[in-house]
C-alpha cells in the first residue's frame, strides 16, 4: 500500500498551476494596503453604509459558487467509483468464466425402442413401456419420498446411550426393515457431489450427471432443467407424475406435474418446520387409495422439515428429533399403504454440518441416506455381511448420479442419455443375492448409455478418446471380449465386475474433463484486476496540493476569502485535487468508448459470440487511459507508491503478509485468528509510536487508546464459529455447541450489556472534543438506546420461541411479535436514521460569556470536532441495523468493532497519522476480522440464511438478499461506512479537500480488498489442481470478490453520499471551505 509522507518532497519538481499559500498570502498583504490607502484618501464617506449588503451579496454569490463546484466534484468523484466498480466487475466475470467448472450439456435423448447396444438378456415385452425399454421392468409405479438433508447418521441407531447423540434412534424403520426383511428393503449412504445445495442435487438426482460450480448461484433462481432426464422420459412414455412439498421442482420441471392432484410449497421460509410437511402428509395418503391411485403413476413427495430444523436449531435439538420422529412414523405409514407393484424410494438430497447448514463438500454435508422398499422381495444382497446397513457413511457407499439408472431400468424406462452413474447393486442382485445375469445386463445397457453419452461429448468437444491400457476404450474391449467369448454360459459375476470398472474409469476421466479451465480467460481476468489496483495505487498517492488542502490557517484562509469576495484576478488558480476525478473519469470513458466501439463493430464483423473478450478489451484500455492520466496529471511516477515512512511500510507488510499467506491452505483455514495478530501489532505499533508524543496528555491517551483497541479485539476473539478444517482444535462459542444454530441462554444477556453500555461509551468519545451537542445527545441518549432495547427484546422473544419459554401464546403470534419488533428497529436506525442524517445540523453548540460588563466572548462548543462528530451519526445507524441482524454475539461483535473504530480514529489523530494509509488498512482488516465474529468462515455453509426472516414473515425480494447481504457482511459493510472517520475524527468545519480526503481514505481501504481479491484469484488459478481447490482456495476468492464488490456498491451508496450530506449540513452553518 502507497503512504507519503504530508510533506511536499523537496526533489519533486514544482508543477503549475498550484494553489500556493505563500502567494495568497502576499495578496492579502498587497489587497490590504491599499484599501488602507484608500481610507486615508477619505474614499470612504458615501461607500461605508452600502458596504454590509454589498458584503454580504458577494459572500452569498461566493458560497453558491463553491456549492455548484462541490456538487460538481461530488458528481465526478462518484463518477470515478461507478468507472472502478465497473473495472472490478469486469475482472471478476472474466477470472470466474474461466475458472469455475462449466460442462456442454448435450441435447440429444434416449428412446425406448433404441437402445445402446443389444441387452444381454431376453424377456417379454422387449423395448416397449409395458414389458421394460431396455431391462425388464420390476415396478408399475413409484413412490419417492426426499426428506431433504437426511444425513445418513440420522437413520443409523447407536445402541450406547452415552454415545447416542439427539438425533439418534428417532427413525429407527429404515434400518429395521432393511436388516428384518433384506428382499424388501435395503439402507445405504448416498453420496452426494458438491455443491450441496438441493437445487444443483435435484439436477444430479434427475439427470444423473455431475453438477458443476458455476451451477451454484441459481440455487435461488432455478431454471427448468432441458437436457434429457427421468421425468422427461416417464412422460415420454406416457406416465403421469404427481408432486408435492418443495416448489423448486415447479421451477426446474414446470409443466411435467398433474395440475388438479399436485402441490407446491415455498420452500425458502426456513423458520417454518410445518407447513410443507404437513402438506405432504395431507395429501400424499389420499393419493394411495384406490379410487385416486388411477390418477398417477410417479408420486413424488419433498419434505423440507429436516431442514429447516436443521437451519433453524441445528442437528443436537429436540426439535430434530421430534422431527425425525415425524417422519419415521410417515414412513411406516407409506409402507403400509403402498402395493406389491409400486416401488417406494426414501432419500436425503444431501446432508447436513455441524450447525445444520449445507453447501459445501465436508463429509457431513455431502453423506445422505437413501433407502428402497418392495412389498414383494426383489432386492438382494451379493454377501451375507452386507445384510445389515454400514454403520458409517464411508462403507458401501452409493453415488447419488447412480439412483437414475437404477430408477429407469426398475421401472422401465430408458436411461437418460447425459447419465454418469451405475446400477445399484442391491436393487438387481435378486432375493438370494446371486442374479449375476440380471446384474451383468443391467450394467451392460448402462455402461453402452455412458460410452454413447462419452462418444458424443468428445466429438462435440473435439477431445481425442484415449486407447490405452487401463482407459475406458480398453477396458470396454475387455468387457466385450468377455461377452465374444462364451454365447450359452456366459461368465455374469466376471461381465458385471467388467463392466463395473469400465463405469467407474469413464466417472473419473469425466470428471477430470469438467475440470478444464479457460487459462486465457483467467490470466485475462487477472490482468484486469491488477490494473485496478494499479489505478487506485496511483489514484490514493497524496500530491501536494493535496498536503497543502489539510492544512488548517485561519489567517490565510480569511486572506483566501476576501481575495475571492473582492474579485482579485490575481488569485491562485483552481487546485489539480479538484479536477482530478473529472479528468480520469473523461480519459476512462473516452478510451472505453473507442475500444468498446472497435470491439463490438469486430464482433458484429465476425460473427463472434466472445462478449466477455470485448469487455475486457474495453477494460484493459480503459485502466491504462486512467493510469496515464494519473502520471501525467500529477506529475508522479511509479515509484512514488513506494512507501517511505514506518506506517506506509506497515501497511504494506499487512497487506502482502495477507495476500502472500492465501497461498497455504492451513493459512486461509486459520485466518480468523491470524487476523487478530495483525489488529494486536498495530496496537502494539502505536502504543511504542504514542510515547514519543511531546505531552504527557497526549502520551497518555494514546498509549490507553492503543490498548483498548488490543483488549477489544481479544475480547471480540472469544465470538468463534470454528470450520470442520479446524477441528478438533477449535472450539466454537457462537451458537449454544458445535451442533446448533441457536444461542446459548446465557448469550441473551449481550444484547441487553450493549443497550446498557454502547451509548455511554459513545457520547464518551464525543464529550472529549465537546461534540456532544446538537442531536447528538437525543439520538444517541434516546433513540440509539431504545434501538438497542429493542433488539434485546427481540432476542429474548426469539429465544422463547426456539425453546417453548412462551407456551401459552401460539407460535404464529410470537413470530409475529418479534418480526414487527425487528421492522420497528430497522425503520428507526436505517428510515429515520438516514432521514436524521440528512437533516441533522452539526453537531455544536455557541456559548455566549461576559465577564464585568465587557465585550461578550461566543465560544462553538464542539467547533475543532464539526466534521467527525457529525457523520458518526452514519455508523451508529448501519452498527445499529447490523446488530439487529447478527445473532446475539455476532451483535455483540459489531458493538465492539465500533468501539474499536473510535479508538482507531483517536489513535490516528493522536500519532498525527491522518495523511498515512496505515488508518485505513487497519480499518480493513478489522472489517474482515469482525466477518469472522460475527458467525461466519469462508465457506458456503456459514452463510446465515435464516437472517433473512429476522425482519420477515417469507421470502420477498430484493428486502431478503439484501438483509442476509447486511448480515454477512456487516463488518466489511460497516468499516467501509466508517473509513472517511478517520479523515474527519476532530477536524474543523475550515478543513478543505474534505470530500477528496474521505476518497482517498475510501481508496485505501477498497485498495486492501482489492489486493485481496487479486491474490486469491492469483493463487486459486495456480493451485487449480489442489486437493484443497474447492474447499479451501476456491471459497476464500469467492468471498474475496464478494467482499470487494459490496464495499465497492457501499462506498458510493453510503459513504461518498454520506460525505457529501455531512459538507453540505456542515457548510449550511459555517460556508464551504473550498
Amino acid at each position: 500500500m502507497p503512504s507519503r509522507n504530508a510533506r511536499p518532497k523537496a526533489s519533486k519538481a514544482p508543477k503549475a498551476p498550484t494553489t500556493d499559500y505563500k502567494a495568497i498570502a502576499a495578496e492579502w498583504a498587497r489587497a490590504k494596503q491599499l484599501k488602507e490607502l484608500e481610507s486615508t484618501a477619505g474614499n470612504t464617506n458615501s461607500s461605508t453604509n452600502s458596504a454590509p449588503t454589498a458584503d454580504d451579496a458577494q459572500r452569498a454569490a461566493l458560497e453558491a459558487r463553491r456549492k455548484i463546484a462541490f456538487e460538481r466534484r461530488c458528481f465526478w468523484t462518484l463518477g470515478f467509483w461507478v468507472w472502478l466498480l465497473c473495472m472490478h466487475v469486469v475482472g471478476i466475470l472474466l477470472f470466474t468464466s474461466g475458472f469455475l467448472l462449466t460442462r456442454l450439456v448435450l441435447d440429444e435423448r434416449s428412446e425406448c425402442d433404441n437402445p445402446p447396444i443389444n441387452p444381454l438378456i431376453e424377456w417379454e415385452g422387449r423395448g416397449t413401456a409395458e414389458g421394460g425399454c431396455w431391462h425388464p421392468k420390476t415396478f408399475n409405479k413409484a413412490v419417492v419420498v426426499i426428506i431433504d438433508a437426511l444425513r445418513y447418521d440420522f437413520t443409523v441407531p447407536v445402541e450406547d446411550e452415552g454415545r447416542a447423540e439427539v438425533f439418534h434412534n428417532a427413525l429407527p424403520f429404515l434400518h429395521e426393515t432393511s436388516v428384518q426383511s433384506p428382499g424388501n428393503a435395503f439402507l445405504r449412504p448416498f453420496i452426494a457431489d458438491p455443491p450441496t445445495t438441493t437445487l444443483q442435487r435435484l439436477k444430479g438426482l434427475t439427470t444423473g450427471t455431475l453438477p458443476t460450480f458455476i451451477d451454484m448461484g441459481s440455487n435461488f433462481a432455478g431454471t427448468a432443467i432441458e437436457e434429457d432426464n427421468l421425468l422427461m422420459q416417464w412422460k415420454d412414455q406416457g406416465k403421469r407424475i404427481a408432486h408435492l412439498g418443495d416448489d423448486t421442482w415447479l421451477s426446474l420441471f414446470p409443466g411435467y406435474f398433474e395440475p388438479n392432484i399436485s402441490r407446491a410449497y415455498d420452500s425458502f421460509n426456513v423458520w417454518d418446520l410445518h407447513t410443507v410437511d404437513n402438506g405432504v402428509l395431507e395429501h400424499i395418503f389420499p393419493l394411495l387409495q384406490s379410487e385416486q391411485k388411477q390418477q398417477w403413476d410417479i408420486l413424488i413427495g419433498h419434505l423440507l422439515g429436516v431442514d429447516h430444523a436443521g437451519h433453524r436449531y441445528g442437528p443436537n435439538h429436540a426439535a430434530m428429533t421430534a422431527k425425525l420422529q415425524q417422519m419415521d412414523t410417515f414412513i411406516r405409514d407409506l409402507a403400509k399403504e403402498i402395493d406389491d407393484d409400486t416401488l417406494l424410494v426414501v432419500m436425503g438430497d444431501h446432508g447436513m454440518d455441524g450447525k445444520g447448514d449445507h453447501g459445501g463438500e465436508s463429509d457431513d454435508e455431502v453423506e445422505a441416506a437413501l433407502w428402497m422398499y418392495s412389498k414383494k422381495p426383489v432386492f438382494g444382497r451379493t454377501r451375507p455381511e452386507f445384510t445389515t446397513p454400514p454403520e458409517t457413511a464411508k462403507i458401501r457407499p452409493v453415488n447419488q448420479i447412480d439412483l437414475v439408472p437404477t430408477l429407469a431400468l426398475l421401472l422401465g424406462i430408458p436411461i437418460p442419455y447425459n447419465n454418469l452413474g451405475r446400477p445399484i447393486e442391491d436393487a438387481f442382485a435378486g432375493s438370494k443375492g446371486n442374479a449375476w445375469d440380471h446384474l451383468a445386463a443391467a450394467s451392460s445397457i448402462t455402461s453402452a448409455g455412458i460410452r454413447r453419452y462419452q462418444a458424443s461429448y468428445f466429438e462435440a468437444r473435439g477431445i481425442e478418446q484415449n486407447n490405452k491400457p487401463g482407459s475406458p476404450a480398453s477396458l470396454w474391449s475387455d468387457a466385450e471380449s468377455l461377452v465374444k467369448e462364451s454365447t450359452k454360459n456366459k461368465p455374469w459375476e466376471a461381465l458385471y465386475k467388467a463392466y463395473t470398472a469400465y463405469q467407474e474409469e469413464t466417472l473419473s476421466i469425466c470428471k477430470y474433463l469438467w475440470a478444464r479451465f479457460d487459462a486465457p480467460k483467467m490470466i485475462l481476468g487477472i490482468v484486469v484486476m491488477a490494473l485496478s489496483v494499479i489505478a487506485l495505487l496511483l489514484y490514493v498517492t497524496r500530491d501536494e496540493d493535496e498536503d497543502f488542502a489539510v492544512l488548517d490557517d485561519a489567517e490565510l484562509d480569511f486572506a483566501e476569502n476576501s481575495l475571492e469576495l473582492q474579485g482579485s484576478n490575481a488569485g491562485p488558480e483552481v487546485a489539480s485535487y479538484k479536477n482530478l476525478s473529472k479528468s480520469l473519469v473523461t480519459s476512462g470513458l473516452l478510451s472505453s468508448a473507442t475500444i468498446g466501439g472497435l470491439s463490438l463493430a469486430y464482433i458484429k464483423a465476425t460473427g463472434s459470440e466472445e462478449w466477455i473478450l470485448a469487455a475486457a478489451a474495453t477494460a484493459i484500455g480503459s485502466m491504462v487511459a486512467v493510469v496515464i492520466a494519473l502520471l501525467h496529471h500529477r506529475g508522479i511516477q511509479i515509484l512514488n507508491i513506494v512507501p517511505n515512512t514506518f506506517w506506509g511500510w506497515l501497511s504494506v507488510v499487512f497487506t502482502l503478509s495477507q495476500s502472500i499467506g492465501f497461498a497455504s491452505n492451513s493459512y486461509t483455514i486459520w485466518e480468523d485468528s491470524i487476523s487478530l495478530f495483525f489488529l494486536s501489532t498495530f496496537g502494539f505499533a502505536s502504543a511504542i509510536t504514542a510515547l514519543q508524543r511531546p505531552t504527557i496528555a497526549e502520551r497518555t491517551l494514546g498509549v490507553y487508546h492503543s490498548v483498548l483497541f488490543v483488549i477489544l479485539g481479544r475480547l471480540a476473539s472469544f465470538s468463534k464459529l470454528c470450520r470442520d478444517e479446524q477441528m478438533p482444535y477449535c472450539t466454537s462459542t457462537y451458537y449454544a455447541s458445535a451442533n446448533s444454530s441457536t444461542s446459548a441462554p446465557w448469550q441473551l444477556a449481550i444484547p441487553f450489556v450493549v443497550f446498557l453500555i454502547l451509548p455511554s461509551i459513545l457520547k464518551s468519545f464525543m464529550r472529549t472534543s465537546r461534540s456532544y451537542e446538537g442531536l447528538a445527545p437525543m439520538w444517541i441518549g434516546y433513540v440509539l438506546r431504545t434501538v438497542l432495547f429493542l433488539t434485546a427484546v427481540y432476542w429474548t422473544l426469539d429465544a422463547a420461541d426456539n425453546n417453548d419459554w412462551l407456551t401459552s401464546l401460539p407460535e404464529t403470534l410470537l413470530k409475529t411479535i418479534h418480526v414487527s419488533v425487528a421492522q420497528l428497529v430497522l425503520a428507526v436506525a436505517i428510515v429515520a436514521g438516514t432521514t436524521a442524517f440528512a437533516w441533522a445540523p452539526p453537531c455544536v453548540s455557541i456559548l455566549t460569556t461576559s465577564a464585568n460588563n465587557r465585550r461578550a466572548q461566543i465560544t462553538v462548543l464542539g467547533y475543532g470536532n464539526a466534521n467527525g462528530a457529525r457523520y458518526l451519526l452514519l455508523p451508529i445507524n448501519i452498527a445499529a441495523a447490523c446488530i439487529l441482524l447478527s445473532k446475539p454475539m455476532g451483535g455483540g461483535a459489531i458493538a465492539i468493532m465500533l468501539w474499536q473504530i473510535l479508538a482507531l480514529a483517536e489513535i490516528v489523530d493522536l500519532n498525527d497519522v491522518a495523511t498515512e494509509t496505515i488508518g485505513p488498512v487497519t480499518l480493513a482488516l478489522l472489517g474482515n476480522f469482525h466477518y469472522f465474529k460475527t458467525g461466519h468462515q469462508a465457506v458456503l455453509a456459514s452463510i446465515q440464511w435464516d437472517s433473512a426472516f429476522i425482519p420477515l414473515m417469507t421470502i420477498r425480494y430484493p428486502w431478503s438478499p439484501l438483509v442476509v447481504a447486511l448480515n454477512t457482511f456487516a463488518g466489511q459493510i460497516l468499516a467501509c461506512v466508517a473509513a472517511p472517520l478517520l479523515v474527519l475524527w476532530k477536524t474543523s468545519p475550515k478543513r478543505k479537500g474534505v470530500l477528496e480526503s474521505a476518497s482517498r481514505a475510501l481508496g485505501i481501504f477498497v485498495a486492501y480488498y482489492a489486493v485481496e481479491s487479486l491474490a486469491t484469484m492469483a493463487w486459486a488459478g495456480y493451485l487449480r489442481r489442489h486437493l484443497m481447490l474447492y474447499r479451501v482456495f476456491n471459497p476464500r476468492f469467492m468471498m474475496a470478490a464478494a467482499v470487494l464488490l459490496v464495499v465497492d456498491l457501499v462506498g458510493i451508496a453510503v459513504t461518498l453520499l454520506g460525505v457529501r450530506t455531512n459538507v453540505l449540513a456542515i457548510s449550511e452553518v459555517f460556508g464551504f471551505a473550498d
